[in-house]
Order: C-alpha cells, then sequence, then structure tokens
C-alpha cells in the first residue's frame, strides 16, 4: 500500500482524493465568506496580481484548474473577451455548482467541467495559460499534475499556480498561532466545521517550499520557473514557461 499525506495524517493514495472531496463539500457553501474572513480580504489582492500577470489577450484560451467558486474564470473572461476561451474545472462538484452559480449571476456562461487535474481531458498545446490556485497542495500526485498542465499549454505558454507557501522566518510563530488557533475556530463559527479547517492549516505545512515547488516545476517540463512572493511568504506566485 502506498501512502501519502492528507494533512499530518497518512492515509492511503487511493483514499486521499476521498478525503479533500469531503472537506470541500462540507465548505462550499461557506468558502467565499470564508475567504475574505481568514485573509481579511487579501486573497483578492493575490488573485488580482495572478490576473495581472497571466497578461491575458482577446482571444487568449485558458484552464482554470481547481477553479472553484470561480474568481478566476470570471477574471480571466473579462481579459479574453468574446473570442476567447476560459474553461473552468474542478475535481470538486458541490465547488463547482456554486462558482458556476456565481458566474450564471453575473451573467457569464463558462464551459464548466469536473476534472482531475492528474488526468485531463484535453489535447496538447491547446491553452495559453493554465491556472490553479489553492488546489496545487491538495494534489495526490502533484508531478503528475504538472506534466499534465505542461502538456495541454501551448509552446511559450505559462503556468500560474497561486498557493500558500513559507512564511519569512520573522512571522512563523504568530503565523502558526493564527492557523492553528484562530482559523479551526473560525471555521467552526462560520462554516460550523472546524476539522477542514485544521487541515487547511496542515495541508500547507505539507506543500513544497517555495524553492522546491520551483524545482518540480522545472522537472516536471518548465523551461523556466519564477516565483513571486506576497504577504510575506503566506502566498507565492509561481510562474512557468512552456519552452
Amino acid at each position: 500500500m502506498s501512502t501519502t499525506h492528507f494533512g499530518f495524517e497518512s492515509v492511503d493514495e487511493k483514499d486521499k482524493a476521498r478525503h479533500v472531496r469531503g472537506v470541500f463539500d462540507s465548505v462550499a457553501s461557506k468558502y467565499d465568506v470564508m475567504n475574505d474572513l481568514m485573509s481579511g480580504g487579501l486573497h483578492r489582492a493575490w488573485k488580482a496580481y495572478t490576473v495581472m500577470v497571466a497578461n491575458l489577450r482577446e482571444g487568449s484560451k485558458v484552464l482554470d484548474i481547481a477553479g472553484g467558486t470561480g474568481d478566476l474564470a470570471l477574471a480571466f473572461s473579462k481579459k479574453v473577451g468574446s473570442t476567447g476561451e476560459v474553461v473552468h474545472t474542478d475535481i470538486n462538484e458541490a465547488m463547482l455548482r456554486v462558482g458556476r452559480s456565481r458566474l450564471i449571476d453575473k451573467g457569464v456562461l463558462l464551459p464548466t467541467l469536473v476534472c482531475d487535474a492528474e488526468h485531463l481531458p484535453f489535447p496538447d498545446a491547446h491553452f495559453d495559460v493554465v491556472s490553479v490556485a489553492f488546489g496545487l497542495r491538495n494534489m495526490t500526485h502533484k508531478d503528475q499534475a504538472l506534466r499534465e498542465m505542461c502538456r495541454v499549454l501551448k509552446p511559450g505558454g505559462r503556468l500560474l499556480v497561486l498557493e500558500f507557501s513559507r512564511v519569512a522566518k520573522p512571522l512563523t510563530k504568530a503565523y502558526d498561532w493564527y492557523s492553528f488557533k484562530v482559523l479551526p475556530t473560525l471555521g467552526k463559527l462560520v462554516a460550523g466545521d472546524d476539522a477542514s479547517y485544521r487541515y487547511l492549516a496542515e495541508s500547507i505545512r505539507m506543500h513544497p517550499s517555495q524553492d522546491e515547488l520551483k524545482l518540480l516545476m522545472k522537472q516536471c517540463g518548465f523551461g523556466h520557473v519564477d516565483y513571486h512572493n506576497m504577504t510575506g511568504g503566506i502566498v507565492a506566485l509561481h510562474v512557468g514557461i512552456k519552452c
């Protein structure tokens, strides 16, 4: 039996996706409210910076992986215009339903698909940009997912990975206190689920550091990779170029 991590817990590789699905099934309806509360609204700035770095043009083709409630998909759709394409995907149907409803409420109808990032149902060299925001750390085989993202990108295309990362050392104690004391309490009060937000804090600690993820992306086919720390390294945006 091969095992992997689910937060600080070891689980069978075959069971991780089910555990992760349970987390997001539980929090889907309160996901956006909790994002605002947890980050003090900063997640909006992190995503806006990601959209700026994407540097999309009219007619660009974009794949939004782990697109959840649709924040990035909506922003991307405004950039690519009527001649472009934004495909909104997530492995979790509950999250995707919330996102699709939000997009429709705003008058935006995008191709929406439940799919596994480790087995993307798209042809080679199809997209100009692939994005994954706060989703990579939940994937069982990150290397396989990254190779799939590279495969579906056109030569010269960009992968944008927005993810929680390693904070600057002076912030470590305060960040740990907030992560393991405040977040679960907030999750229990607002979403009625402290365990899922405890998993969130644990999964961040198990995710590769900035430099480790940069190396992994290079090993998975990206010719050039750089990253940009935000908010003292709480979040990092990795940009990989397919050469």
